[in-house]
């Protein structure tokens, strides 16, 4: 019976993370229509959370002279880098297209693992990159040219790429008798992520004075200062923070079945509250993309011996993508 609790709690933190990050998008979007530049969006909501974070980096302020290169990696690629691209994509197109485009990440976490690390993945992982390729075919219409402006494709494509160093660094940190705590480092990560930020944003230049305005959310006025304290308080620290501790309490399978929601929750508010609608085979293209990559994240190895990717094995970068993604 404790351990159904412990389960039933686990799916309830897991939906609520996907919930938490599957809003960050729609609540940015009305801002960056408003005025504010990408980078001040994200400088604003990785410097925000790193604050709230600052308890839980103090707790855990070992870390920097134990794993300083994870620390600076996880900062300046899952956060800083997935926060960036994410952000400067949705400038450009649809919300959901960009988080759809950014779960190809699995996949390319799969070719790391062939390709880098030279080691077999499953017939079924294979499967699920193809179906995921296809699937953003259609998402993005190949076939009319690209149906969206191709510099915020390539930069969806960019925080998919960040996101890989997110599994990879995470993996790197997870296992072993020197194994980083993981809030530790999602608060280091901010931190570092924040100062990097600083340097790249300049926010001493940002129009400060649209904060305390409003933006328009698809035909209604809302005020800067709630969408902004929903993308540092919601869609990042009670994101992360329910996200990890949802993945401990459930399988790796099961964490990534809840994880694909992410993107169908951002589709759905973006449809809902950005009037960003999508065609009939944008909406299948984005179903093909979702089953390939939870197919990608959650194929089981064909033999217990031997790390093959694809499994749910420690010390695989695969089975990391069974988590929540960082946008």
């Amino acid at each position: 019976m404790r351990m159904s609790q412990g389960r039933s709690v686990g799916l309830g933190l897991a939906l609520a993370s996907a919930f938490a990050f599957g809003g960050s998008g729609v609540a940015a979007k009305p801002l960056i229509e408003a005025g504010l530049d990408p980078l001040h969006v994200v400088w604003l909501r990785i410097t925000g959370a790193a604050l709230v974070m600052l308890p839980v980096a103090w707790r855990h302020r070992a870390l920097i002279r134990r794993r300083p290169a994870l620390l600076a990696g996880f900062g300046l690629l899952a956060v800083a880098g997935v926060q960036t691209f994410y952000f400067a994509a949705i400038s450009r197109i649809p919300v959901g297209v960009a988080l759809l485009i950014e779960y190809l990440a699995p996949a390319l976490v799969l070719l790391w693992v062939r390709f880098v690390q030279r080691r077999p993945v499953t017939r079924a992982a294979a499967v699920g990159v193809v179906l995921a390729v296809g699937g953003l075919a259609c998402v993005v219409e190949v076939w009319a040219g690209l149906g969206f402006d191709p510099v915020g494709v390539l930069l969806a494509l960019a925080a998919a790429c960040c996101q890989v160093g997110y599994f990879v660094l995470s993996d790197q940190g997870a296992d072993g008798e020197d194994a980083a705590d993981p809030l530790g480092v999602i608060a280091y990560g901010l931190l570092v992520g924040a100062v990097v930020m600083t340097v790249v944003a300049r926010p001493w230049a940002m129009e400060w004075s649209l904060l305390g305005g409003s933006a328009d959310m698809g035909g209604s006025s809302v005020p800067a200062a709630l969408l902004l304290g929903w993308i540092v308080l919601i869609a990042t620290v009670l994101a992360y923070m329910t996200g990890v501790i949802s993945v401990r309490r459930l399988s790796p399978q099961v964490a990534g079945v809840v994880a694909c929601l992410e993107a169908v929750i951002a589709t759905a508010l973006a449809w809902v509250l950005l009037r960003e609608h999508l065609s009939a085979p944008q909406i299948i293209g984005g179903a093909v993309v979702l089953i390939g990559a939870f197919i990608a994240q959650s194929s089981t190895p064909k033999a217990p011996s031997g790390p093959m990717a694809g499994g749910t094995g420690a010390g695989d970068p695969a089975r990391l993508s069974a988590g929540h993604t960082t946008t």
